[in-house]
């Protein structure tokens, strides 16, 4: 089995932004459903699926 290890050379992820209860939320850039971030938050902003999604392609990548 393989395992991965993240480079101690790599900076740590940044925090998470925090989570909307009300008010509009942002689409996902992906697939276009509406994700836990307001609409008001800046960058790109994907769905618990895409993100999940996203991590796993490129968690071990290399």
């Amino acid at each position: 089995m393989t395992e991965c290890y993240a480079d101690p050379g790599e900076p740590e992820a940044a925090p998470a932004p925090p989570l909307t209860q009300h008010g509009p939320r942002a689409a996902c850039v992906l697939c276009g459903k509406p994700t836990e971030y307001p609409a008001s938050l800046p960058g790109l902003t994907m769905c618990p699926v895409c993100e999940w999604q996203e991590a796993q392609r490129t968690a071990c990548s290399g």
